[in-house]
């Protein structure tokens, strides 16, 4: 049973609010802090540890996660009654933790499937992709033809149709065009494909081989595009796709495994459902194993624009350059004149089950999730869905919607998602498997099917950073070389396919 000095969690000496470990009845000493309970502290919720005056600024981490819109008393319960958002000054201090990065003599491998151009995937489907919501249906009926039908082909995972619900209704040019083409390119070069079919309706906006012209696609043994008007209709599509995918299989068939380093990873990193335990737990300790991966020479993707807001000082510190932290701050500054001027605003952040977990401010939200991406330095930044060519950490612009924003890192190249949640977020990525880290041990008992790995450890005291990171680390690796991650087993992966959409639908 844990003591009352174990009953909160401290993240640093001058904050003025720890944390639950788990609930805190009314008059509880806390006995390392000589601060008793007044209320009924929630289990992942914050106490103040002092005195908080009205109007001055609340500390978590040793940052400001927001201010007291009343006085605060010690041993108070700090929450969304007493605290709220407002407006300080950040240093960006460009660069200034940048440091070299200590690289492995002897890399970690994993067993990938090398392609001809040398690219190395993580798994082997066969996609089909639409270029309007009015294809979706035939690139379904493809896809249903092959469900449950591959035992022939026990080397294919299978074939996945991804549909969406734009590609018309809006400009045939223009940012939001830009947006959805690279996204929708972005899959169809993907590894993980072993070969891609686009299939357009003929007449949209997203005209398919203006697509391909502005994309740099072009048609050959492993990518089909076509649509369902030239082929004559509905049944004749289908039947176009299926005859064709139906030639690619024994050849798909073919993919060996091998050793390969894990310098060919490349994880898109998410947090979706959060509680006041993430920043504490899985978020570090998936940041501890993306510090391995770079060391080894891989690459790892922090994205969720809206859900660092009021963090992105810590990360130009990491920044290489200046010119690479200015980028970081340009999108933060874009994202500031785009909720503006759609009638938002940057803090409609944390969600009812963000909050309802213990978090309180999007400041201490993003404090937390910037935490998934390590300590190493950040080596660029990109626009969404855009190519990741770097290795190391890198930044890219995304939604904080994590089914937008993971669509945008596989687009980009991301060979595998890692997505924590305190809440227990369902989700699933195809045609890279996503792996869930849980922030605490209840939710890892009650949704067990649902979480790979549990980071609830940290917070019981049973296991350090450090050691949860490198055990997930392992995990990543045997991930890369097949074994199915739980959402992989339940199928999800296919309806999850959301590409950023601008602008409005006309």
């Amino acid at each position: 049973m844990l003591q009352a000095a174990d009953l909160t969690i401290r993240l640093h000496p001058e904050d003025d609010v720890v944390i639950a470990r788990l609930e805190i009845p009314t008059g509880t000493l806390l006995t390392k802090e000589s601060v008793r309970a007044i209320v009924t502290i929630p289990a992942g919720h914050k106490i103040a540890v002092r005195a908080v005056a009205q109007g001055k600024p609340v500390r978590r981490y040793n940052q400001i996660i927001g201010f007291a819109t009343r006085d605060i008393a010690a041993g108070d319960h700090v929450h969304v009654h007493n605290i709220a958002m407002g407006d300080f000054q950040r240093d960006y201090a460009y660069s200034s933790l940048a440091k070299k990065t200590e690289f492995v003599e002897s890399p970690a491998t994993f067993m990938g499937i090398v392609r001809a151009d040398g690219r190395v995937a993580t798994r082997n489907y066969i996609g089909i992709l639409t270029s309007v919501n009015c294809s979706a249906t035939v690139a379904r009926m493809i896809a249903r033809h092959f469900e449950n039908n591959l035992g022939d082909f026990p080397n294919v995972d299978g074939v996945v149709a991804l549909t969406h619900k734009t590609g018309c209704g809006m400009a045939s040019e223009g940012e939001a065009t830009d947006i959805l083409r690279r996204t929708i390119a972005g899959y169809a070069r993907h590894p993980n494909f072993f070969s891609s079919q686009l299939v357009g309706l003929g007449c949209e906006a997203n005209q398919v081989n203006v697509l391909l012209s502005s994309e740099k696609l072009k048609r050959n043994e492993r990518f089909g595009a076509f649509t369902i008007q030239e082929k004559g209709g509905t049944r004749k599509a289908v039947e176009a796709g299926i005859a064709r995918i139906k030639e690619m299989l024994p050849e798909a068939n073919k993919v060996k495994r091998q050793p390969v380093p894990a310098s060919h990873l490349i994880l898109g990193l998410q947090c979706g459902g959060s509680d006041g335990y993430s920043g504490i737990s899985a978020n570090p300790a998936l940041g501890a194993a993306v510090d391995l991966l770079v060391r080894h020479g891989g690459t790892a993707i922090l994205s969720e624009t809206p859900e660092i807001y009021g963090a992105e000082h810590l990360l130009t510190r990491r920044a290489v350059s200046k010119e690479v932290g200015e980028k970081l701050i340009a999108r933060i500054k874009w994202w500031e004149e785009y909720t503006a001027r759609n009638g938002n605003e940057m803090n409609n952040n944390p969600s009812p089950g963000n909050k309802a977990g213990g978090l309180t401010t999007i400041l201490e939200k993003s404090l937390g999730a910037v935490a998934k991406g390590g300590t190493t330095n950040l080596v660029d930044v990109y626009e969404y869905a855009k190519p990741v060519s770097a290795k190391g950490f890198v930044y890219m612009d995304t939604p904080g919607y994590d089914p937008v924003s993971a669509t945008g890192q596989v687009a980009g190249g991301a060979n595998m998602i890692c997505f924590t949640t305190g809440r227990g977020s369902a989700y699933g990525c195809k045609p890279s498997p996503s792996l869930k880290l849980a922030t605490n041990t209840p939710l890892f008992v009650h949704q067990e099917e649902d979480m790979d790995i549990n980071c609830g450890t940290i917070i019981d005291g049973t296991e350090t950073i450090p050691q949860a990171g490198e055990r997930f680390f392992q995990l990543i690796l045997e991930t890369a070389s097949g074994r199915k991650s739980k959402s992989e087993e339940f199928g999800y992966g296919e309806d999850e396919f959301a590409p950023w959409t601008l602008g409005a639908t006309m």
